[in-house]
């Protein structure tokens, strides 16, 4: 047996290195080939989703034949066709759930992805759907801590268990956070820890909150009192009132030692598996605060991926590998001593690969082939295979295979082997599950490297030419260069498995045409590509080390060689970045010129030359000194030049010699030349060109037909001086045009021209008189001579009787008295555009929901379009309404889509509604015909509020409401819901009573209520796709009259009277004893007993006034006085995607279905319909929380 296995593993070693190639075919470059299911994408193994959404569990593959798709839930084939709540995409597996109609936690099950084609069978992993879930905080009654000053404290949180976990933070009522620092602050479990309590610690409104990121919620835990005593201050207060007696016997707490609060006694241990996160933490209580260390008893900490945090509490290591495993030890140390905790960690690992996933296989028949699945794991992972979705066990036999554990080795495979096979590597903390792929097939050879590709590269740089190539069996590559005298092997080239051919150091003679050949039993293939050497790109004179005095000029020199077929860019670096954005900095195609050199300007300069292959750098050293003192001298500008000569004259060039003048005292930097036409523009005066101030000669190139006049100006660093005096006139002599007008267009202004505009030339230009334009077109796709007009020196001609929309080529030609310009460039355009004369064909419209529709066309031909395209128009309008409440209306609109597109979406209809359309292309003429018009309806909705909702004939236990129906009915009415219940004085809300009314009421009496008591009446209308919002009303039932009288009686009575003003003497005089009391020196114990808020609960903003409204208990669900909420008490979603936030519906504001407080997360603000009533005038500002808030976010 262990013979066998280790012939096995010789086999699988030779099979893999022989067939390496194979695993590297490009298949999806091929069009026409079959293949096997490859799952391309799906949705992550634990899948949380949002109740509030639709679910879509992605599932996507490709193959040839494409494939088809089946799923199976928990174990068990998923009929989609009998759940009409689910749906697959078209040519997709992706499923897409509706939970409109259905909770969302019915589909928490385990899915799985099917993808089969005639080739085979690919599944996709299990994918765990679970839904998203934000319980609310137990109701309970926190006591108020009291601790002495100095002693250690624990404030637990204990937050709901959600999915996913809350995160956990601290703040206080004004919804600031809570300070944190060494001595407080938060554990990963959320609870709030001090080493020692001070008394500024004392305060009521320690507020846990947490963060559900999945649902977008936010709950908050009963505010926590603390109290911080400091027991001699009471003494030394109450000893004034009870005879210098100490009131608390309690001795005060002592500094001491550290101890670990957590984690408990002196070791511990921790799992983490491979790649995630590990933290451990060490909170500690002392006084003095201790500080706490970390070391690692068994070598270094990790130099990687480690960090510290909550003051160094918190120890966390990223991407955990087996090298982190051992005994971490931690450290609280304070001046009277240190504690010390170890924790053991040890890392386990879920199956992971090796060398990647099993590849797949490409074979010929007859040929021998190998799929690994190599993975590793703590503790060891089993490996088990299955073929098109069935254990290998039960698959049907084939002779060419066999499996060994981890691989499976083909040998001699025939045509029908073709499959999917899944490898599962499992063990205790996971799996991995692979599909790959043996496709057996019979291609002739193709290489897939573009023909007559060019390759360039530098001289004594490494070469790299491609020949990507596919076959089956395996095709042999033989390269071969020019004649091809023979194959291209051994020393310079390297022939590597993909089929590149390398050259380690290419040479110039090593320039020219290369032949890739690839062939296999079936055929045979050629490309031919090119390979260009390059001289590489070098710098002659480096910039030399500089001393430059300030205020001086600075030439840092920078002189380069390179090939001249690639164009060299410079740039300039100083100190590593890029020059100062300062006029002083001249860059030269060969130098940098600093100008008034300052300190600033000291530093090291980097040349740095670029080309599309290469590139080199060089860099020098500015050091400024100070100027050597000198007399104060006075800078004028310089005085004229003088002396201005015309030497070397030929018919297009002249040159200009000229002596400077005075400098005074500061240097010529430029010499500027000017010249004046006498023929064309007497009196104007025009820069030529600008030399060095060290120059005073120059070579003046100059155009035709022109009178020149020239003359000098000098230019130091206080300015220019006075213009010379003019030179002699200088006569060039006419010729014809050196250049052509530039500009050349072709456009239509109607649909039978055709208009030439080109940008003409300037009188300079034109090189002599009579100058005028040849201009010539023809239709670029008939083979039809050109045709030519000489028009005189204007800017456009107009060729009439053209055909409509059809391409040209354009020359315009330069001409005068004394010849012809230069053969002109050929420019394109079109001639005019007409109307389409077609209608978009196939249009028809999908409804999607009821606000929602999705028009489809086929695109007409472009002959037919006589024009540029622009798009497509969408004309819709609505018929009517579909129901006799709602008047007739007739509105159109109109949506443009580009002409790429074969559909588009309608938005904002109506629902329950007829609506007509129609499709029209348009170019840049217009619009085309419209298609035949046609019809849809759009299905019901949810209706809108009632209109109003009064309330008449109060009595003590009765009244009546009565309602008009929605004026957006949006379907037929179906009935209404109507709920109530008692509100008391503090305005907490008593059970809710519900009556279901029919669809042509509109009152109610409601019997049986309590006398004098105020109700809040909430109304909403229904239609069959479900309840719409509620208007809400309040009434107050009359009083009983005898009570009210009893009442009056009471407050009358004598005795009642007296009574209050004996309470109101007293108080005066325990008044007038605490003043008193005061200016002796007393002290006085104060507590404040009132919390800032009664109710933890967040309160829903107000947009008038930016403050809180009613706050929402979570047993009572209790709404908003005067809004329009859904009867339900949720935010009810629309058929379409779009969220009721960014429609206004929703908002700010809101509660969740759990009565928690969502409306600081996300959405738009929406509105109140009115005031709430009985509000705290002191709720904290919700600018304040929302910016509390995001920095947790």
């Amino acid at each position: 047996m262990e013979r066998r296995r280790m012939d096995t593993a010789l086999l699988v070693v030779l099979l893999m290195g022989h067939l390496a190639t194979a695993l590297e075919v490009p298949l999806d470059l091929l069009e026409g080939l079959p293949q096997p299911p490859t799952i391309t994408h799906q949705s992550p193994k634990d899948y949380i989703i949002d109740p509030r959404e639709n679910i879509v569990i992605h599932c996507e593959a490709k193959g040839k034949p494409h494939p088809s798709f089946s799923w199976t839930r928990n174990g068990t084939h998923f009929d989609i066709d009998q759940d009409p709540n689910v749906t697959m995409k078209p040519h997709s597996g992706t499923l897409v759930v509706d939970i409109s109609r259905e909770k969302a936690d019915i589909y928490e099950a385990v899915y799985q992805c099917i993808a089969r084609n005639i080739h085979g069978t690919a599944v996709s992993h299990n994918i765990v759907i679970r839904q998203s879930r934000s319980p609310l905080w137990s109701k309970e009654k926190i006591k108020p801590v009291v601790i002495q000053e100095g002693g250690s404290l624990v404030l637990p949180c204990e937050p709901p268990a959600g999915l996913p976990p809350p995160i956990i933070f601290w703040m206080d009522n004004n919804f600031q956070r809570l300070p944190q620092s060494s001595r407080v602050s938060q554990s990963l479990n959320g609870d709030l820890y001090f080493s020692n309590v001070l008394l500024e610690d004392s305060r009521n409104d320690y507020i846990c909150y947490a963060r559900f990121p999945h649902t977008r919620t936010i709950q908050q835990k009963q505010p926590i009192s603390v109290t911080v005593l400091n027991l001699d201050a009471i003494n030394d207060t109450m000893a004034a009132f009870y005879n210098d007696t100490d009131l608390f016997s309690e001795d005060p707490v002592e500094e001491r030692r550290p101890t670990f609060l957590i984690p408990s006694g002196s070791s511990s241990s921790k799992m983490v598996l491979r790649g995630q996160v590990l933290e451990m933490e060490c909170i500690a209580e002392g006084l003095p605060t201790p500080e706490i260390s970390w070391s690692k008893v068994s070598g270094e900490l990790p130099s990687k991926g480690t960090s510290f945090l909550h003051y160094q509490k918190t120890l966390r290591i990223v991407n955990v590998s087996e090298s982190d495993a051992g005994d971490y030890r931690c450290t609280a140390r304070n001046q009277l001593g240190s504690e010390h905790h170890t924790i053991h960690v040890t890392v386990k690992a879920a199956p992971y690969w090796i060398s990647g996933p099993p590849r797949n296989l490409v074979l010929a028949p007859g040929e021998n082939g190998v799929l690994t699945c190599r993975a590793s794991g703590t503790p060891k992972p089993s490996v088990t295979w299955a073929m098109n979705g069935i254990s290998i066990e039960n698959s049907p036999k084939d002779l060419s295979r066999n499996v060994e554990d981890d691989t499976i080795i083909f040998t001699d495979i025939q045509t029908g082997s073709s499959a999917v096979y899944q490898c599962n590597v499992s063990n205790d903390h996971g799996y991995l599950l692979s599909n790959a792929f043996v496709n057996v097939l019979s291609e002739p050879p193709r290489v897939l490297t573009p023909s007559n590709k060019v390759y360039q590269v530098i001289k004594n740089h490494p070469a790299l030419i491609d020949c990507a190539f596919f076959g089956s069996p395996i095709p042999k590559i033989t390269w071969f260069k020019d004649s091809r005298s023979s194959t291209l092997v051994g020393d310079p080239y390297i022939l590597h498995d993909n089929g590149t051919l390398e050259i380690h150091k290419a040479q110039a003679r090593n320039a020219g045409k290369y032949t890739c050949v690839a062939r296999n039993n079936l055929g045979i293939y050629e490309n031919h590509v090119y390979l260009e050497v390059k001289e590489p790109t070098r710098i002659l004179k480096q910039p030399e080390y500089k001393v430059i005095q300030r205020y001086k000029s600075a030439v840092l020199e920078c002189k380069v060689k390179h090939d001249p077929t690639l164009v060299p860019t410079m740039s300039w670096l100083k100190d590593d970045d890029e020059l100062p954005d300062d006029e002083r900095f001249v860059v030269d195609s060969d130098s940098l010129t600093i100008m008034d050199v300052t300190e600033s300007d000291a530093g090291v300069y980097t040349c740095i030359v670029n080309t599309t292959l290469d590139h080199d750098s060089a860099s020098v050293e500015l050091t400024v000194v100070e100027a050597t003192p000198t007399p104060a001298v006075v800078y004028e500008r310089p005085d004229p030049p003088t002396d201005l000569e015309l030497t070397d004259q030929k018919k297009r060039s002249v040159q200009l010699t000229w002596t400077p003048g005075d400098e005074h005292n500061s240097p010529i930097q430029n010499f500027l030349i000017q010249y004046e036409d006498s023929l064309h523009h007497r009196g104007y005066w025009h820069n030529l060109t600008e030399v060095p101030g060290t120059k005073t000669t120059a070579h003046l190139k100059l155009s035709a037909y022109i009178h020149y006049t020239f003359r000098v100006l000098a230019l130091n660093a206080v300015g220019f001086s006075r213009p010379s005096s003019p030179s002699k006139i200088y006569k060039t002599e006419p010729a014809a045009p050196d250049e052509n007008p530039t500009g050349v267009q072709g456009f239509g202004t109607e649909h039978d021209n055709l208009v030439i505009s080109w940008t003409p030339l300037s009188g300079l230009q034109s090189n002599g008189p009579g100058l005028r334009y040849r201009v010539m077109w023809r239709q670029k796709a008939v083979d039809s001579d050109w045709t030519s007009v000489t028009v005189a020196n204007n800017s456009r001609f107009v060729v009439s009787g053209t055909p409509t929309f059809v391409p040209y080529e354009l020359k315009v030609q330069a001409v005068n008295d004394h010849g012809v310009g230069p053969e002109p460039a050929i420019a394109h355009g079109f001639s005019g555009e007409d109307l389409p004369v077609a209608a978009p064909e196939m249009v028809q419209a999908v409804v999607l929901n009821s606000t929602l529709a999705e028009v489809h066309w086929e695109p007409v031909p472009h002959k037919l379009i006589r024009g540029q395209i622009k798009g497509y128009k969408v004309y819709y309008w609505k018929e009517r309404a579909l129901h006799k409440h709602n008047p007739h209306q007739m509105e159109k609109q109109i949506l443009t889509f580009g002409g790429n597109h074969s559909h588009g979406r309608l938005p904002a209809l109506h629902p329950f509604s007829l609506y007509s359309f129609n499709v029209r292309v348009y170019n840049g003429k217009g619009d085309g015909p419209p298609s035949p018009t046609q019809q849809f309806s759009t299905p019901e909705g949810v209706p809108g509020a009632p209109t109003s909702l009064v309330v008449t004939n109060l009595n003590l236990d009765s009244l009546t409401l009565e309602w008009s129906p929605p004026h957006d009915r949006n379907g037929r009415i179906t009935g209404y819901t109507l709920k109530y219940q008692p509100v008391n004085n503090s305005n907490e809300l008593g059970t809710v009573e519900e009556l279901a009314l029919l669809a042509n009421e509109t009152s109610v009496t409601l019997p049986n209520l309590k006398y004098s008591t105020r109700y809040k009446f909430y109304l909403s209308a229904k239609t069959v796709r479900g309840p719409g919002p509620a208007i809400t009303e309040e009434a107050v039932t009359v009083m009983d009259e005898a009570v009210a009288s009893r009442q009056v009686d009471i407050a009358t009575q004598g005795w009642f009277i007296g009574l209050m003003c004996a309470i109101a003497l007293l108080i005066l005089i325990l008044l007038i004893i605490c003043f008193i009391q005061r200016n002796k020196g007393g002290k006085y114990p104060v507590k404040e007993k009132e919390d800032a808020h009664t109710d933890p609960e967040f309160q829903p903003m107000k947009e008038d006034d930016c403050t809180f409204g009613e706050y929402s208990d979570n047993e009572d669900h209790k709404p908003l006085k005067g809004s329009r909420t859904p009867s339900n008490g949720t935010v009810k979603r629309d058929d379409s995607d779009d969220s009721l936030v960014d429609y206004g519906e929703g908002g700010e504001g809101q509660f969740n279905e759990d009565g928690s407080f969502i409306g600081q997360y996300s959405g738009k603000s929406g509105s109140r319909d009115t005031a709430e009533g009985h509000e705290s005038s002191e709720a904290p500002s919700p600018i304040n929380a929302m910016n509390s808030l995001n920095s947790f976010v």
